[in-house]
């Protein structure tokens, strides 16, 4: 079976947060789509809760709308780099194990299908965020219109042990390494480059794999709202569960 690699754009870490969506007239049509599901999602967060706060582009739209809501909130970060940004402007960033359970978890994603399955992962932080959306009541995705596909395309973003990783490799079959740093808790990042038509079956399969640590299909069972920026409105789906 030939491999594929991926090409396109995915989530990358929260680098700079970006222009707010206050500023949407000079910036692209991509970002101004960002801007509007990510105010729509800070919008629902109230005064007290416990909040997941993501890793990616749309997230670092995300931030500093929550940020400027001045929410008593306490908020977990999946990745490094979302921590140390909203811990500049302002946001309580706690470690996870401290809580046993989120109010709330607002992330992005590199795909999203017409039944709410999502691919994440493109930025390296999916374990952390498949944790996260696990342990939330609410789990709310905010993307751009062009994630939203007709069929999920791949490849699958993983995060993999180092012990026997030759092995797992080849467990795998259609898998290869990013040339990335690892995780931050030390997994190596992949992809898996197979087919993935039968989502179940594929996610239940690279869940059984022992040197998989995670993998970025997401189910839309583990999603509650997608919001959806687009040119002049916002869109709010309910997975199809």
């Amino acid at each position: 079976m030939t491999t594929r690699r991926a090409t396109r754009s995915r989530e990358g870490p929260v680098g700079s947060v970006g222009r707010t969506i206050e500023n949407e007239d000079r910036v692209g049509d991509d970002d101004a789509q960002k801007a509007r599901a990510a105010q729509f999602a800070a919008d629902l967060v109230e005064d007290g809760m416990t909040v997941g706060l993501g890793t990616g582009s749309t997230v670092a739209y995300l931030l500093p709308a929550l940020a400027k809501r001045h929410l008593d909130l306490v908020c977990v970060a999946t990745s490094p780099a979302t921590q140390e940004k909203a811990e500049e402007l302002g946001l309580n960033v706690v470690d996870f194990s401290s809580l046993k359970s989120l109010d709330l978890a607002i992330d992005g994603a590199d795909e999203v299908d017409p039944e709410g399955w999502l691919i994440k992962g493109g930025g390296g932080a999916h374990t952390r965020e498949k944790i996260v959306a696990a342990a939330s009541e609410r789990y709310v995705v905010i993307v751009s219109e062009n994630k939203v596909v007709d069929q999920l395309k791949g490849p699958v973003p993983l995060e993999l042990s180092a012990f026997g990783l030759a092995a797992t490799l080849a467990h795998l079959g259609e898998a290869h390494l990013r040339s990335e740093p690892p995780s931050p808790d030390g997994g190596l990042l992949g992809y898996y480059d197979g087919p993935i038509t039968d989502l179940r079956e594929v996610a239940r399969w690279l869940d059984s794999v022992p040197g998989v640590i995670a993998h970025g299909l997401f189910p839309p069972t583990m999603v509650t709202d997608i919001v959806i920026g687009r040119d002049h409105d916002v869109e709010r789906r309910s997975p199809k569960t």
